[in-house]
């Protein structure tokens, strides 16, 4: 193994080393003994706040837990335990909402409403496909998923259904009807689409069989326009998205299409993240460069990812910008790629990439924010792209932060990255992800601790549960997950959410956000679902796909977000004792087929995760539940799922040998729906010698001592030893 590099007290791995030296400051002209000792003064004054803040968290944990060990057997007492609570510090006092007062927010976050994007930025291929979902062909969405039934003919097929187009054609054709309605006929009865320069100016009219000329029941949707050789494309903005309408009559679609309509480009994806976190497998210095090099490349704008498809080698780079010619006669240039946010990770894993002045590894969300932040430099130096922020900001989501304290620290971290780069104060925005039960119930504060900074605040339902669980795990048995669902501790915090953002001042300057849409191929279930999220008052919501994005963003034209966020402002706040009600029940009666369902369940759906994860370095990936329905997986679903069952037998509702016979079992499963990858390994050929199968265990086994519920702790041991593995074995 390489030596590593010794600058000042800081050790450095050379892969990582190599990264700074040779890729990273060259891009940002940054002098190196300037950075590496901006980096060293950092870490040293900040490490000791970033361990005490860990201690309070399992300090208040272990009062928790005594709390109710001591009260096990009696009536529970609302009351009691909320003055318990505030008693030792984990709830504040609620003393109003502070305004936030951040500054230089892009519109793509401040004003626009639209579908958001989560993707590994460890996947070059995902990431770049990301970034340019700001822009999505809505008649490729329709075909290409089951928001089109597939009933008299208009099957899915290798070749072009015609039938199928007719039926997308239509859908598009209605979208456009309520969307960009046109003075006395439909979209439908519409022969061709064209300009009229009468008047010294240009309006956007459509002719019908007669040819009558009809404008736009609102002429201000028109906001440009673009002609090329083919025909032209006529830009609309409605409700602050864009919608192209591409007319060309010798297209293969648009030659039979109403209107020669070739196709319908909506401007979808209009945030992404760029995950470091929870997607993400990235547990040693390498897997770390891996990282940074994409979102260096992503903020530069030449990161190109080079794959195979169909046999053919193909590449994909980050889209160029989009030229149009406005109503005015000027040039109007949109970004052909989403704002991009990096999300970080939080407070508790430390990474081999530097060691401290006492040997030990630095804490990874120090490591982070000042290397994402590093890379993000390179956004104002890129030349033939608009840059990503046009208000010159650098936006990163934090996410699993334990009430304002830890917001404060994050605060404090980001100024100091900041003095390091010499960049104005608060030009790093956070996000806050709301998905630890101490941040909920604290989230006026924890908004007040950053509140210069404030661009985002997120409910994440799997996490949140995650922690719900582990917080009461000595309060008795939760009910199965399906149940917890039910509960209304779950719509509280989903409102109260966006009850304190607003009230807080976020409309107009912040997104209020919602999670994810975790079944990729149920398109149809989503179009039918998910427009409630824009209805519940958030001007983003998570969606697992490039397609989706485009799909759902029809639903923030039906949706006015700022006059729901208006109304919403006055209506009664959500309940915090609702919020702070477990999700408990009496599981004594369930069946026991019922209580082995759940557990066969649980374990299927940690098996099919951590097997990823463990053998391939795969942090979110399409994975098949134990009905074989595709699942967007991350580790917040196994946090959930892991916790349960170490919940289940803590109360005796199970025992370790149904545990482990359930998971022996599911196993065989989780390896016949792999079959058909070769590379995959399988953990039912020997238990004992499956690390993937070992990690799933111990992620229930030892559920209960790991800190907060979290799986990371033990995932990258677990990763660790299997690279280590095939290190191994390649040297063999």
């Amino acid at each position: 193994m390489a030596q590593r590099h010794i600058i000042g007290t800081l050790r450095v791995d050379p892969i990582f080393h190599d990264f700074v030296e040779n890729e990273l400051l060259p891009a940002i002209g940054f002098d190196p003994a300037t950075f590496w000792s901006g980096v060293e003064s950092i870490i040293t004054d900040l490490t000791p706040a970033n361990r005490k803040l860990l201690k309070l968290r399992d300090d208040l944990q272990a009062k928790i837990d005594q709390w109710h060990v001591t009260r096990r057997g009696q009536d529970w007492s609302h009351a009691e335990y909320v003055d318990f609570l505030i008693s030792i510090g984990y709830l504040k006092a609620h003393d109003g909402f502070p305004e936030i007062e951040t500054e230089n927010v892009d519109p793509e976050i401040a004003e626009i409403a639209g579908p958001q994007l989560v993707v590994p930025v460890s996947n070059a291929r995902f990431a770049i496909n990301a970034a340019n979902a700001r822009w999505g062909s809505l008649y490729d969405a329709l075909y290409g998923t089951d928001v089109i039934d597939e009933d008299d003919g208009r099957e899915r097929g290798g070749s072009y259904n015609p039938l199928r187009g007719a039926a997308v054609i239509r859908y598009a054709t209605e979208f456009l009807d309520r969307t960009l309605p046109l003075a006395g006929i439909s979209h439908s009865d519409v022969t061709t689409y064209g300009l009229d320069h009468a008047d010294g100016g240009v309006r956007f009219v459509a002719a019908s069989a007669s040819g009558e000329a009809h404008a736009l029941q609102a002429p201000e949707l028109f906001v440009g326009y673009a002609k090329r050789p083919e025909g032209c494309a006529y830009l609309f903005r409605h409700h602050g998205l864009h919608i192209e309408i591409g007319v060309d009559p010798s297209h293969s679609t648009g030659r039979d299409a109403i209107g020669n309509v070739a196709d319908v480009i909506l401007e979808s994806a209009v945030t992404t993240i760029q995950d470091c976190e929870d997607s993400v497998a990235a547990v040693d210095a390498e897997d770390k460069v891996g990282v940074y090099r994409n979102w260096l490349g992503l903020m530069q704008g030449d990161l190109e990812a080079v794959f195979t498809k169909a046999g053919k080698e193909s590449s994909r780079t980050v889209a160029r910008d989009r030229v149009y010619t406005a109503v005015d006669g000027g040039e109007l240039v949109l970004s052909g790629r989403s704002l991009l946010l990096v999300r970080n990770v939080g407070h508790l894993m430390t990474n081999d990439a530097i060691l401290d002045a006492n040997g030990q590894e630095v804490f990874e969300g120090i490591i982070d924010a000042i290397f994402t932040t590093a890379c993000a430099l390179t956004d104002r130096l890129r030349d033939g792209l608009q840059p990503n922020s046009r208000a010159g900001s650098i936006y990163i989501v934090k996410p699993k932060m334990h009430g304002p304290d830890e917001v404060a620290f994050t605060d404090t971290l980001f100024g100091r990255v900041e003095d390091l780069f010499e960049l104005e104060a608060d030009t790093i925005k956070v996000g806050i992800m709301d998905e630890e039960r101490r941040t909920t119930v604290n989230l006026p504060a924890c908004i007040g601790a950053a509140k210069k900074r404030i661009a985002f605040i997120n409910t994440g339902f799997l996490d949140r549960t995650g922690d719900e669980i582990h917080t009461s795990m000595q309060a008795g048995a939760v009910l199965p997950k399906e149940a917890i669902k039910l509960q209304p501790w779950i719509a509280a915090y989903e409102d109260w959410n966006v009850d304190v953002g607003i009230r807080c001042g976020l409309p107009g300057r912040a997104q209020i956000g919602k999670g994810m849409w975790p079944k990729p191929d149920e398109m149809k279930q989503m179009m039918d679902s998910k427009q409630a999220h824009p209805e519940a008052g958030a001007n983003c919501a998570w969606v697992p796909s490039p397609t989706a994005a485009t799909l759902h963003a029809m639903h923030y034209h039906a949706v006015d977000v700022r006059a729901v966020q208006k109304r919403l402002a006055k209506r009664k706040l959500a309940s915090i004792d609702d919020i702070l009600t477990p999700p408990l029940g009496n599981v004594a009666r369930l069946s026991p087929a019922d209580i082995q369902k759940e557990l066969n369940n649980n374990a299927q759906g940690i098996l099919g995760y951590v097997v990823r994860w463990i053998d391939s370095g795969i942090g979110c990936s399409k994975v098949a539940d134990i009905s074989d329905v595709g699942l967007m997986e991350d580790r917040a679903t196994l946090r959930i799922s892991s916790q349960h069952i170490a919940n289940w037998l803590l109360h005796e509702v199970t025992t370790k040998e149904q545990v482990l016979e359930t998971f022996k079992r599911m196993a065989q499963i989780v390896d016949k729906q792999n079959e058909g990858d070769a590379s995959y390994l399988r953990m039912s050929d020997d238990f004992d010698r499956s690390i993937a199968f070992r990690a799933a265990c111990a992620l229930v086994f030892e559920g209960r001592t790991q800190p907060n519920g979290y799986t990371e702790p033990l995932l990258h041991k677990f990763r660790r030893q299997k690279k280590m593995e095939l290190a191994g074995l390649a040297l063999t």
